[in-house]
């Protein structure tokens, strides 16, 4: 019991996370044949990375890395999950915004995205660095996208309040999170003394619950009649 209450107060994001997806597969029927219907598939696998995460950081037998000096590097599941979790996001700008310029525009953006990703292979070991440079290329067009659903959700007329849209409250926690984390991440592998100075590690934290709780609050309060 001792090392469970440890484990949660030291990973208190963890359960968080199995909340969120339990309230959203709760209402799943709400929103399951909307672009959203892969999303509590999403929040599982944030789940499951992080959780892999613990172990591979704690635990000797799930190292990824060979190298015993490192061996508690779990960097590289983070790398896929972010390659993962911007083209999934993407596809579902790309299924939601009706402007035809603005998809193509999507498609564009996701190009560049993993264009992004394979150049910094060159330039950075993914098993032992974030490639930094490529999220903060991928952030800002993903926040470029929010911008694409957002100007023609204001533009366009509904009898619903924008609040009981779960797309809205989906988007509010994404650009919230994606306008200060890939700065962060630079900061934190390119000037550690200030990472480490100005408490950044805990601005993380809370930039992560601010984006989950958004995510939870959508799911708790959207109706269905009120998506897109």
């Amino acid at each position: 019991m001792e090392e469970l209450y440890k484990f949660i107060s030291e990973h208190y994001i963890l359960p968080f996370y199995m909340i969120i997806w339990l309230v959203a597969m709760a209402r799943y029927n709400t929103y399951f044949d909307t672009p959203l219907k892969y999303y509590p598939m999403y929040l599982m696998y944030t789940f499951l990375t992080e959780l892999l995460g613990y172990f591979i950081k704690f635990h000797d037998e799930f190292q990824v890395v060979s190298d015993g000096e490192h061996n508690w590097y779990n960097v590289i599941i983070y790398n896929i999950y972010a390659v993962i979790s911007f083209l999934f996001f993407y596809y579902i700008y790309w299924r939601i915004v009706q402007n035809k310029k603005y998809k193509e525009w999507i498609k564009i953006g996701a190009g560049i995205c993993l264009a992004s990703y394979i150049v910094s292979l060159f330039f950075q070991d993914p098993f032992y660095s974030n490639l930094y440079y490529a999220d903060l290329i991928a952030s800002m067009i993903l926040l470029v996208n929010i911008g694409f659903y957002f100007k023609e959700k204001w533009m366009e007329p509904s009898s619903y309040p924008m609040n009981d849209n779960l797309m809205f409250w989906m988007s509010l926690g994404l650009a919230i999170f994606h306008i200060f984390f890939p700065f962060l991440h630079i900061i934190g592998y390119e000037a550690p003394e200030i990472w480490i100075n100005y408490n950044f590690r805990d601005i993380l934290k809370i930039l992560i619950l601010i984006m989950y709780g958004s995510f939870l609050l959508g799911v708790l309060i959207h109706k269905r009649r009120a998506f897109r």
